[in-house]
């Protein structure tokens, strides 16, 4: 039985996102749907694997608007529904939840967004903290794992209490750390989906879910609001520990609870400074702050990554300042704690000693001095991509295609682990020229196309994903045809979302939980629009760099070409060979090669290794995934090549 069905009262290890699943399934909810992404993609993976067990409905939705949707047509029907994502795909639903916020819900709906401080797996640290503020609905944070469950129940009692989609936001050291959990129980019946709409438009149980009337819907919605905080005024999830009149009042939540805990006990101050720790941020509860703000004079906030609670603590006491007087306060804002990256309890320690007068060191003056010595021997391990991964090969292939072109053509990117082409010199080959958002790669190139009239020139190949293709690309891809751009669009087609575990997208045959459904063709959508299809094994060089440099010729158009190749890592792949590489040491001449180490300097798969003492290129064979194209690349011919035999 899986750990996620465990009985009640049962003590269980689990990991941050785990917790927030076995939550969602305390709550009786029926329906998930999210995008993979990560922090996030546990939550979903977790529930998959209970579908039969909980009659639950989960899926990879094509992108996180669609996700949303989907979920909400759950709530619509009155089912409990979990929405699940990363910070960069509230940007993403930011369109529909909009106009879902207004119309309101009717099942508990939940939106579980989980980001990433510190950009530990992203290319950005952005918040979704906002949204909630902008779209008036309410923001929960769990600050333990206990809570990452309970919290994430009582998210959709709320979201019934009020008729409004709640939301719920983890951190990767939330979602990805691993705490003990007591199970609730488990709901013995499960609801059936029933959707009304004959209704008045002003009835949300049973009439038309649509945001009109604007303006009285808008008000209906802010009264939602303000019944969510008088119930958080005395929410459990909020809480106070230490001394009733503090020397400093430390407002935190989410895991900076934890670090601020740890650093109070590291600076031995549990009775000079209390913590305040909230649970419901937004709206922030004014009785329960005021109450607190009184007590002391000197406030300490501490949050990832933005100073989102800070401005809103600020807020609220400025409309309170004759009931608790003028305070001191510390935070992001000036500068106590840094407004960028991960906190932990070091940082926080550091603030509190300057807002105190505590001396404090993270390490003591011998461990700093014994660390000097050591960080010269320690390697340089530069990012860059798997030994075998296909998109290493591709670079390449565009890289010499736009050399043979000989227009200084360039490459516009995108989000996944081909971001890694940026990196020059250790991934992309000086290709890669922007990087933005999922699907953005596609539609700057078309914007690029178009600039002819203005004198630009240059060749454009825009790259994506086949998860992002069909995520965010395609509506670019049609923009392109129809206004006839010239790009090359190249699908780095690796079979699955890989740089999140390899979740299923529309294009292979197996769902979420397993299940089989219908692949959508890539080359076959790219044809119905017009566009120029052709197919090639990026690790096949001649081929695929004789075609890309066939398609940059071509003007006026758009090319596709979809590179397909597994991913090295993949389940597939995973323990085979197709060849057993080595290095023929007599024909490799080393420095003295015209190639000037083409496979160990340029090329630089990690399994290609430089031999200080031989002078030579040697391949790792613990670490050679056996692609075979290093072979291809030696002008010398001595990297050798034979059939592996498969077991």
């Amino acid at each position: 039985m899986s750990k996620l069905l465990s009985p009640a009262n049962n003590e269980v290890l689990f990991m941050g996102n785990e917790a927030i699943a076995r939550g969602a399934l305390e709550a009786g909810v029926n329906v998930a749907a999210g995008y993979p992404g990560t922090p996030s993609s546990e939550i979903i993976e977790t529930l998959a694997t209970v579908v039969k067990e909980r009659n639950l409905y989960v899926e990879w939705s094509t992108n996180e608007k669609v996700s949303l949707e989907v979920a909400a047509a759950a709530s619509f029907a009155g089912l409990r529904s979990l929405c699940v994502m990363k910070q960069n795909g509230v940007n993403v639903a930011s369109d529909f939840l909009l106009h879902l916020t207004a119309s309101g819900t009717r099942g508990g709906m939940v939106l579980v967004t989980c980001e990433d401080p510190g950009a530990l797996s992203s290319v950005n640290e952005g918040e979704s903290r906002y949204f909630a503020r902008m779209l008036e609905i309410p923001l929960l944070e769990p600050a333990n794992f206990q809570e990452a469950k309970d919290l994430t129940k009582w998210a959709f009692e709320l979201s019934e209490k009020i008729r409004n989609v709640v939301i719920l936001r983890s951190v990767t050291r939330m979602s990805h750390a691993s705490g003990n959990v007591i199970c609730g129980k488990l709901p013995t019946k499960s609801r059936k989906a029933l959707f009304e709409y004959k209704g008045s438009i002003m009835d949300q149980l049973r009439g038309p879910v649509i945001s009109t009337p604007v303006v009285i819907k808008h008000a209906l919605q802010q009264e939602k609001l303000k019944k969510a905080v008088a119930l958080f005024e005395n929410s459990p999830f909020n809480t106070y520990s230490g001394p009733a009149k503090p020397e400093l009042l430390l407002i935190t939540s989410s895991a900076c609870f934890l670090y601020s805990q740890e650093a109070i006990s590291m600076l031995n101050l549990q009775k000079r400074v209390g913590i305040l720790k909230l649970g419901c941020t937004w709206p922030p509860p004014p009785q329960l702050l005021k109450k607190h703000l009184k007590s002391t004079g000197k406030v300490l906030i501490v949050e990832e990554i933005l100073p989102f609670l800070e401005e809103n603590v600020k807020a609220l006491a400025a409309g309170m300042a004759e009931d608790i007087g003028i305070k001191k306060y510390y935070g992001k804002m000036d500068g106590t704690l840094p407004a960028v990256g991960e906190l932990n309890p070091d940082l926080v320690a550091e603030g509190l000693g300057k807002i105190l007068k505590v001396k404090y060191k993270s390490q003591p003056p011998g461990y700093v001095k014994e660390m000097e010595k050591i960080i010269p021997m320690i390697p340089k391990r530069e990012q860059t991509f798997c030994p075998g991964c296909p998109h290493r090969a591709s670079f390449w292939n565009m890289h010499n295609a736009l050399q043979l072109d000989g227009r200084e053509g360039f490459v516009c990117g995108d989000i996944g682990c081909y971001a890694l082409a940026a990196l020059y010199p250790s991934c992309g080959f000086d290709t890669v020229r922007t990087l933005h958002s999922m699907g953005s790669g596609t539609g700057i190139a078309s914007g690029f196309a178009k600039l002819g009239q203005f004198g630009f020139e240059k060749p454009v190949i825009a790259v994506c994903g086949d998860s992002t293709f069909y995520h965010a690309a395609i509506p670019a891809l049609i923009n392109a045809q129809h206004n006839r751009a010239d790009i090359t669009f190249i699908v780095l087609d690796n079979s699955g979302t890989a740089m999140t575990g390899f979740q299923p997208h529309p294009g292979l045959t197996v769902g979420a939980a397993g299940e089989s459904v219908p692949a959508i063709d890539i080359a076959g959508i790219c044809e119905a629009i017009g566009a120029k299809v052709a197919i090639s094994d990026p690790f096949d060089l001649e081929k695929t760099c004789g075609l890309l440099t066939d398609f940059l010729a071509e003007e006026g158009c758009v090319k596709v070409l979809i590179l397909r190749q597994k991913c090295a890592l993949s389940p597939e792949k995973k323990g085979k060979k197709q060849f057993l590489m080595k290095v023929d040491e007599e024909r490799c001449r080393g420095e003295e090669c015209g190639c000037n180490r083409l496979c160990t300097r340029i090329f630089r798969c990690p399994a290609l290794v430089w031999d200080r003492i031989k002078k030579k290129a040697v391949i790792d064979d613990v670490i050679c995934a056996g692609c075979g194209v290093c072979y291809s690349i030696c002008p010398q011919k001595a990297i050798i090549r034979t059939e592996a035999k498969q077991k």
